[in-house]
């Protein structure tokens, strides 16, 4: 029975309550095991608590929070925000890492049913582990990558619509902060990351949990829908002159079919977390078979998602691979117009495979048959993609670089995966491994060499673009070791343990036999940790060093398309004038004949770009408002929250100032000052790649080949 004070407390406070702490865990502890897992958790959300009051101390003490308002938050210069995505999976990285450790650690001390964490904590973490690593790391990361990388390589100015490119960032950060909320105020919801009901229902969870997922979902959905379709016409719309389709870099074509995957592919995922809203919220029963709902129907619409979702990652990854190849083996792309169709065809193939994800859900075998023949078949484009780096590399003069020892590890690791793969596509096969370990080493061993090493390689490779320095290479290639034999020890083993029938998502079992693997998983783990820290060593030995680093010509690595034309880092206006193309590999072309990008034939002109706008940041504030407000039943403030969005919408359509003018006397001083810098600066050889001589003005691998 609700006292006075109850319904006082609710008013401000809706169902929120002391209890949300995990600390509250601890007193409430009864046993070893829930003691512990209370520690844990109480653990987890005081580092999450001191480093966000490190972090604001640190801006305070600095007098940084000026700039970042204005010169990062409501900047829509496409760099920036590429850089800030960027920065935000980085962050959302270190917390799903910290959270697959503990899950390794229990799954070791877990083999006599105890452990350290709880049966409902172990869920809340994979749950979180696996939505964070899926849309608040790889969708960030790649995102980033293309905001950063796909303008220049087109040779445009910014995105098509560059608020909106704020807008989807500050969107994404919101579910982030959202995820990130629920570790302080817990629980999460125990669904895993694809949410099924009944375990989402409210019948079976009326906990915050679930509605934590669904709104951090929501808003990452939401933005990566407006970032597929500013994508897609910056690429249609935005190419420099002499830029046709068949001479866009691979990068550039991997981000197109990303793009267009991203405009069809996340409306599924956001009608499917709204129904489920609707049934929870609303009492509908979408999903609830005994209200005349059906689970499959959630099943579908997620799927429909969830597979065209595993080649939105995987397809930029793939880009980044086809420039590394190219650039640290010297030579042109091989076999370009086999690498666009292939990439096309998984792009389109992706929408017909989604039933594999439920063979074993009571669908007819015909039809399992029929998906299993699809999903084989999207392997054959892939394995082009694979012969056709390899035949980059062959007879060229490849460098052993950082990005390229990701790249060789990325050929061995992901065909390893890829074949496992073709062996789940048989739905037999399936029914035995399917909910087991195997599957786990499967999907991990498609994603973190495919995209994460991709990622890494790419972030290496463009780092000096964004700031002007290169990356310490020493560090660079003990983090890479580390991820690279990390993967091995963490997740070869899971093949294994899943042949020997261990279930995915198990905190704690009696089979003996099991605890040897697991132990060796932990060990992996440990390296992948390792290797996470070496990275974050790399950058701050990177900072402190960056004058003997510094590569401000602008082409460190003998680069091949028109971003490593221009100086490092890169101007706000990316280009003095549009540039016109003749070819493929732009640049690469331009330096074989002794040129290099010139000054604009009919001599400089002012250039407008967008000005800076706060609409993104307040969207993003009032994503998280609102979705807190609806996660705790704080109605009195969910009417207000939701009613100020159309009218901030609205008043933006209200803003007409929002061009800046940047005069041509000032390209003109900067351009010819990075020119004559380029003249005055010796070109370096391969050899020297990695030494101080590097300053960004590399000898073409024609004219080294040459000598």
């Amino acid at each position: 029975m609700n006292t006075w004070s109850d319904d006082v407390w609710g008013f401000p406070f809706g169902r929120l309550t002391w209890d949300a702490l995990p600390v509250m865990d601890i007193f409430k502890a009864d046993g070893r095991t829930e003691l512990l897992s209370g520690i844990t958790g109480t653990a987890a959300a005081g580092m999450a608590v001191l480093g966000f009051v490190v972090v604001v101390i640190l801006i305070t003490a600095k007098g940084w929070w000026r700039p970042l308002w204005s010169e990062w938050l409501t900047s829509v210069d496409h760099k920036k925000i590429g850089i800030m995505y960027i920065v935000f999976s980085f962050v959302m990285l270190a917390r799903a890492l910290a959270e697959a450790f503990v899950m390794r650690s229990q799954q070791v001390v877990g083999h006599d049913g105890g452990g350290i964490v709880m049966p409902d904590h172990f869920a809340q973490l994979f749950t979180t582990h696996g939505t964070i690593m899926i849309f608040f790391m790889a969708m960030p990361f790649l995102t980033g990558m293309i905001n950063f990388a796909m303008p220049l390589q087109i040779g445009a100015r910014d995105v098509a619509f560059p608020v909106l490119n704020s807008v989807s960032l500050m969107l994404t950060i919101a579910g982030g902060v959202i995820l990130m909320v629920s570790l302080v105020l817990e629980p999460f919801s125990t669904g895993g990351w694809t949410g099924y009901p009944p375990y989402t229902e409210l019948s079976y969870n009326p906990g915050a949990g679930p509605d934590y997922w669904i709104w951090a979902v929501t808003l990452s959905s939401i933005g990566s829908t407006f970032t597929g379709l500013n994508f897609a016409v910056t690429i249609y719309k935005k190419r420099c002159p002499g830029m046709t389709l068949m001479r866009m870099p691979l990068f550039t074509w991997t981000s197109l079919c990303t793009s267009i995957l991203m405009i069809f592919a996340m409306p599924p995922l956001t009608i499917a977390t709204a129904l489920l809203a609707l049934d929870r919220y609303m009492g509908f029963h979408f999903f609830t078979n005994g209200g005349g709902g059906n689970m499959m129907n959630y099943a579908n619409l997620f799927w429909l998602f969830g597979h065209p979702e595993v080649y939105i990652l995987i397809l930029p990854a793939f880009g980044i691979w086809s420039e590394v190849f190219a650039t640290f083996s010297g030579k042109t792309l091989y076999g370009y117009t086999a690498l666009v169709i292939a990439t096309m065809a998984i792009a389109v193939l992706s929408f017909t495979v989604w039933v594999h994800h439920f063979f074993t859900m009571g669908q007819s075998a015909n039809l399992n048959a029929a998906f299993g023949i699809a999903t084989m078949l999207i392997g054959v484009p892939t394995g082009v993609k694979i012969y056709d780096w390899m035949l980059t590399m062959y007879r060229g003069r490849v460098r052993i670089s950082v990005p390229m020892l990701y790249a060789i590890a990325f050929l061995f690791l992901f065909t390893i995966g890829g074949l496992s793969g073709i062996m789940l596509a048989n739905p037999t096969i399936d029914y035995q491994t399917h909910n087991t370990l195997f599957l786990v080493a499967h999907f991990h061993n498609m994603l973190i060499p495919g995209l994460l090493y991709g990622m890494i390689a790419g972030y290496t490779m463009w780092f000096p673009k964004a700031f002007g320095f290169r990356l310490d290479e020493k560090w660079g290639y003990r983090a890479a070791w580390c991820w690279i034999l990390g993967f091995m020890g963490a997740f070869f083993p899971l093949y294994v343990l899943g042949l020997m029938g261990m279930p995915r998502r198990m905190s704690g079992y009696f089979t003996g036999e099991w605890l040897p693997w697991t132990i060796i998983a932990l060990g992996g783990a440990v390296v992948i940790l390792a290797g996470f820290l070496s990275l974050i060593v790399q950058l701050w030995v990177s900072v402190r060093h960056r004058k003997r680093l510094a590569v401000p010509v602008g082409d460190p690595w003998d680069g091949r398309s028109l971003e490593w034309g221009i100086p490092n880092p890169a101007p706000e206006w990316n280009f003095p004038a549009l540039p016109r193309v003749e070819g493929r590999d732009a640049f690469a072309t331009l330096k074989a004949s002794g040129h290099d990008l010139g000054p604009p034939e009919d001599g400089f002109e002012d250039i407008w770009l967008p000005k800076n706008a706060a609409f993104g940041p307040v969207m993003g504030a009032l994503g998280t408002a609102l979705a807190f407000t609806l996660t705790w039943h704080m109605w009195w403030a969910v009417l207000p929250l939701a009613a100020l969005v159309p009218l901030v919408i609205i008043a933006q359509g209200f803003r007409r100032n929002t061009e800046k003018r940047i005069p041509a006397e000032e390209v003109r001083k900067e351009w010819r000052a990075f020119r004559e810098l380029a003249a005055r600066t010796p070109r370096v050889p391969r050899s020297s790649e990695y030494t101080r001589d590097n300053r960004g003005h590399a000898i073409p691998m024609s004219q080294e080949a040459a000598r």
